[in-house]
């Protein structure tokens, strides 16, 4: 393909993990980028691996075959993970040591390409337009490799076919503007917008725990805190709060998703039996790790140091020792919101998740572009309706509803 060395090329990848660590592999092909004609398929399994290091495998991946077939081309990345992106592009941290080693490589990569002239884009994209990548990536989960190049003039199959140069420039207008960071572009986060309402959403509704005497103490009570558990009027609090989502999503399936701390499971518990459903749990949800703070009210820790809480308030790379900063919690909590709104748009079912204040301002922070999550109540039991868009429009629907608390 020595006619491809100058063409720009779109490398678009993916990984997954059946487990979390799971079964794991990744997927990745080349297009062209002017007529979308696909160029290379790479596939393969990775035995056990998170979905993280299967991401980022499958980036290398691509990126490798870019590297083969158009070595000093202009390169756009397309991925669904916002956490490959952000990291690959400086601004999270990457805690992992199997995944520094993988962004490592990925980087080195990019160098030799920028090194030939080239240059390379990374873009976040729904999970509905990176449907050939996952793909790929479940032939790699399923045991397959697949390492196969095509000629610019070869056909393709109707499962192959590429897009039209009308649904390049569609994807091209709804993918938001990049943000340069130290020669390559990037971004994770949704900029807000008008969602398609002619499409059908996924919806997410959060729950905050009922009431714990931790949070009657105003204690930090973290994931490595003392996993207090609901009052009795906790307890009240999360019935009510099942009652009153089972009253606002009706009759369907629906899943309830907890985190992993006793407070968020009960409070889960109740909303599943309401709904009639086995609550799933997932510890990404959990509240954030405030170290050697645990245990603590937030007087006595500004008595103490001050101006190490204000920095945890505004420094989103700060971290108690032993505890987690908020770029940390940040990682874990949009990969599982990620997740769930793919699930929900693939299947339809609302999705309830239980679990912790810094968790879920994480997340409105996020969908609504707020400066500070800080800036915005959650009370325990508190209802919060969120639909999304595979196009990235979201709707907030209401925020820290406690309604259902006052009766």
């Amino acid at each position: 393909m020595t006619d491809q060395m100058d063409r720009p090329v779109i490398v678009e990848a993916d990984g997954g993990s059946r487990g979390n660590p799971g079964v794991a592999g990744y997927g990745a092909l080349v297009r062209d980028a002017a007529t979308g004609h696909l160029l290379a398929e790479r596939a393969a399994p990775l035995g056990t691996a998170s979905n993280n290091v299967a991401e980022y495998s499958g980036l290398i991946a691509g990126l490798e075959a870019a590297e083969e077939i158009a070595p000093s081309a202009d390169v756009e990345v397309r991925m669904d993970s916002k956490l490959v992106i952000e990291q690959m592009s400086g601004r999270w941290k990457i805690k992992h040591e199997d995944m520094k080693r993988l962004a490592s490589q990925a980087r080195e990569l990019v160098a030799r390409r920028r090194q030939a002239g080239g240059t390379v884009t990374l873009t976040w994209v729904p999970r509905a337009h990176n449907k050939a990548a996952d793909a790929l990536s479940n032939d790699g989960m399923d045991g397959r490799t697949i390492d196969r190049n095509h000629e610019l003039t070869a056909p393709l199959s109707s499962d192959q076919a590429p897009p039209s140069e009308g649904q390049l420039t569609e994807l091209a207008e709804e993918t938001p503007p990049l943000v340069p960071t130290d020669g390559l572009t990037g971004r994770a986060r949704i900029t807000p917008r008008a969602p398609d309402m002619s499409a059908k959403p996924a919806r997410i509704v959060l729950v905050r725990h009922g009431l714990t005497e931790a949070t009657q103490a105003g204690l930090l009570d973290g994931r490595d805190g003392t996993d207090s558990p609901l009052t009795p009027e906790g307890t009240r609090q999360a019935h009510a709060a099942a009652v009153a989502v089972a009253g606002f999503l009706g009759d369907g399936p629906i899943r309830v998703v907890t985190s992993s701390l006793a407070r968020a499971r009960q409070t889960g518990a109740a909303v599943a039996a309401r709904l009639g459903v086995t609550p799933e749990v997932d510890d990404r949800w959990d509240e954030q790790s405030f170290g050697d703070w645990e245990g603590h009210t937030v007087a006595q820790v500004c008595a103490q140091d001050a101006d190490g809480y204000a920095q945890l308030r505004s420094d989103d790379t700060y971290a108690r020792p032993g505890g987690e900063s908020r770029c940390d919690l940040r990682s874990r909590v949009l990969q599982a919101y990620d997740d769930l709104v793919r699930d929900a748009l693939d299947d339809g079912r609302p999705v309830v998740v239980v679990g912790h204040r810094a968790a879920m301002l994480i997340v409105l922070a996020e969908v609504i572009g707020l400066t500070s999550p800080w800036s915005m109540a959650m009370s325990p039991a508190s209802l919060t309706s969120l639909r999304t868009w595979s196009d990235g429009g979201v709707l907030v629907e209401f925020v820290n509803d406690t309604s259902h608390l006052r009766g």
